[in-house]
């Protein structure tokens, strides 16, 4: 949409997005995702106000990227003493890198003698980017033999892995138009898991240890405090629904886990999501009868087969072979199992659109800009629908969007997508002819 000209205060931003809703049918929407700017919660709860059966949620990458930047890039306030003590030296790191990376890039000799030890970029990620340091530590660290041979020095002895990969691997996962919404609340529990384990390896520490790990105590109090503030009732309820996490299976992996419908916190904000998804209270008695029988495997749900298929279907299949029983049930389940936790698509949108409607074109009109934005995104959806994009070379290519810089006196341009997944050909080609 052009925006151009409209101050973008709650109301303007919840017309608009009332519009969409009224133009899709509110019937048809559960939520909708923006990032946890003031201004945009503001207009969701107008939204949650005004359409009782949709919710907001916040873009759950969004809220890893502020807690990543509340580690990797710490600051000494009177506020933030306890995390800068414990986490100052990763931004000095990151210092590190970006200067080591802006004296060989900025400088044509030095970039030269580089590009003959790898075909790989140092990358200068902006900070607006998801994770944007943690990606330039891990390029950074992938390229460490061929800094150490283009300056001819020593090789290190031992590779240690980063201590942030768990929070990484999430962003990866989430950072897509995927249905990932019924996933986040597990895999939130089971990263912090995962980041505990990966700090105390690094410490030399056994698990089990009753010593304290002051670094470890500030990122959890970080992550807890991101996940208690963007933690939404939705994300209860769509774990709450997943027939996965009441298998035996599931539960055996972990001492510490629970069925859904044995955590206090997720039971609450359940019955919140009823009574605002089912406004009557016949409505209400039969979803609540139907998910009795779901969670414990009883009337229709106690077969053998449709409590091994917990386990073994993914949560949308078991819905579709086992869950007609409970009619309103798997209608609400099946919307539920379809959403995203992230607004990637726009992202991605967002970032096309500032690429095309550059410094050198800015004289291009909104429509203009708007079917070449159009053409350019749905291409690639349509690559993405190819068996190349999730499992040849060029694997999930365009993960990170569109990241470019300066195209001065170009025609035909071929743009570098810098992809988390680069291949060792080096980076994968974008070709867009713009006239």
């Amino acid at each position: 949409m052009d925006t151009s000209g409209e101050i973008k205060s709650k109301h303007y931003i919840a017309d608009m997005m009332a519009g969409v809703i009224q133009e899709v049918g509110e019937e048809n929407v559960i939520q909708v995702i923006t990032d946890n700017a003031p201004v945009c919660k503001a207009a969701g709860m107008i939204i949650e106000s005004s359409c009782p059966k949709v919710f907001w949620t916040p873009y759950i990458v969004h809220t890893l990227n502020l807690a990543l930047k509340n580690i990797c890039a710490a600051k000494n306030t009177e506020r933030n003493e306890v995390v800068w003590t414990e986490c100052n030296w990763i931004t000095q790191i990151a210092d590190d890198v970006s200067f080591v990376r802006n004296f060989i890039m900025n400088h044509s000799m030095r970039n030269v003698i580089f590009k003959q030890f790898s075909s790989f970029k140092l990358l200068d990620v902006f900070d607006t980017r998801f994770a944007s340091v943690i990606v330039m530590l891990r390029r950074f660290k992938f390229l460490k033999r061929s800094l150490q041979s283009m300056v001819i020095s020593e090789e290190w002895n031992s590779y240690r892995e980063d201590d942030m990969e768990p929070i990484y691997n999430m962003v990866r996962v989430c950072d897509t138009d995927e249905s990932t919404l019924h996933l986040v609340y597990e895999m939130w529990d089971s990263m912090i898991e995962k980041v505990k384990a990966s700090i105390y390896r690094h410490e030399g520490k056994d698990l089990n240890d009753t010593s304290i790990s002051p670094f470890y105590n500030v990122v959890y109090s970080i992550l807890i405090d991101r996940w208690s503030k963007n933690c939404t009732p939705l994300h209860c309820l769509a774990h709450y629904l997943n027939p996965r996490y009441y298998s035996d299976e599931w539960l055996r992996e972990d001492p510490n886990r629970v069925s859904p419908h044995e955590d206090e916190e997720i039971c609450t904000q359940r019955n919140n999501c009823f009574r605002k998804l089912f406004t009557t209270v016949e409505e209400r008695k039969k979803v609540k009868i139907e998910y009795a029988n779901f969670s414990s495997k009883s009337n229709s749900f106690d077969s053998f087969y449709s409590i091994e298929d917990r386990w073994v279907l993914d949560p949308k299949s078991w819905r579709v072979m086992h869950g007609s029983p409970a009619p309103l049930f798997q209608k609400l389940v099946l919307k539920l199992l379809v959403q995203p936790s992230s607004s990637s698509c726009c992202e991605i949108n967002w970032s096309t659109y500032s690429f095309i409607h550059s410094l050198k074109r800015n004289k291009l009109n909104p429509k203009r800009v708007e079917d070449l934005v159009y053409v350019h995104t749905n291409l690639r959806l349509l690559g993405r629908k190819c068996e190349e994009y999730k499992e040849g070379s060029t694997k999930m290519w365009d993960i990170g969007g569109d990241a470019w810089e300066s195209f001065d006196g170009v025609g035909t341009l071929e743009v570098a997508s810098l992809s988390l997944d680069d291949g060792e050909g080096g980076d994968d080609i974008d070709t867009i002819p713009i006239s």
